[in-house]
């Protein structure tokens, strides 16, 4: 059964790809924009192309079954027209649910034709390092609405889901809404950096325009979108689901586990 990954040396993909493997899977095909500057493992077949480019996809998906697709909107259509044609049989997609700003990808793949799988996570641990500069230069954390709460769920966990659903029957026509196991605030959240450190991080809360111009310089263009989904989490906090730990038989990885591990990222 071949399985092929798009976005193999992207930030969840190439988990996916080391996920794949520690389940068993003898056939994943790695898909990568450039093969030179790819680190995969052995055994894994690479193929060239790029899903924002359909263009460059001749081929690739050639004697594939299932598919775990990247979240890149604009051309997801193109890319599962190609897969259908080609013989695909399975998507595992990943994007957020249908009215949010990628949402556009559940109606493309719901209309392939292919079976699916929708993986729908919440915001990723790893979110967490627009503050690393601050940390390392300041020993504190600027940022705006301290209370706002969600449950933040660690990219490999997002990639050991979507490993076993690609392997494992039983999966299609699901759509799973993944996250940690706990909600915290931001400022829980940067108390728990400190811990890992080893030291106090304070967290100074910033009027929204200040926030705004804080995290302007990690986040660019986008940061005024972020802090204004922090707002709205305030009053209306993110629940934790369990579907991490019934999928993959084991609890999810905690912020606080997930801050110990990465604690280099903020000295």
């Amino acid at each position: 059964m071949a399985i092929l990954v798009t976005g193999a040396t992207g930030s969840v993909g190439r988990l996916v790809v080391d996920h794949l493997l520690t389940l068993g899977a003898t056939d994943v095909r790695a898909l990568v924009r450039n093969p030179a500057k790819a680190t995969l493992p052995g055994g894994v077949e690479v193929a060239t192309g790029y899903v924002a480019e359909p263009g460059t996809l001749d081929g690739v998906f050639d004697g594939v079954e299932r598919l775990y697709l990247t979240s890149y909107a604009e051309t997801a259509a193109e890319v599962l027209t190609l897969a259908r044609k080609a013989g695909v049989q399975h998507v595992v997609s990943l994007s957020g649910e249908r009215e949010s700003w990628w949402g556009s990808i559940v109606d493309d793949v719901e209309a392939s034709g292919i079976a699916w799988t929708h993986l729908w996570p919440g915001e990723f641990m790893e979110n967490a390092t627009i503050w690393s500069e601050q940390i390392r230069t300041t020993g504190q954390v600027r940022d705006g609405y301290a209370a706002s709460a969600n449950a933040p769920i660690a990219m490999d966990d997002v990639a050991a889901v979507a490993a076993v659903a690609l392997v494992q029957d039983g999966h299609v026509g699901q759509a799973y809404s993944l996250t940690g196991p706990e909600t915290l605030t931001r400022a829980e959240k940067v108390a728990l950096i400190g811990r890992a450190l080893g030291r106090d991080v304070p967290y100074v809360e910033l009027s929204r325009d200040d926030a705004i111009a804080e995290l302007s310089r990690s986040m660019g263009e986008y940061a005024e979108w972020y802090v204004d989904g922090e707002k709205d989490l305030v009053d209306h906090p993110q629940q934790a689901t369990d579907a991490v730990a019934r999928l993959l038989g084991r609890p999810a990885t905690t912020f606080a586990e997930w801050a110990v591990r990465n604690a280099t990222l903020f000295r």
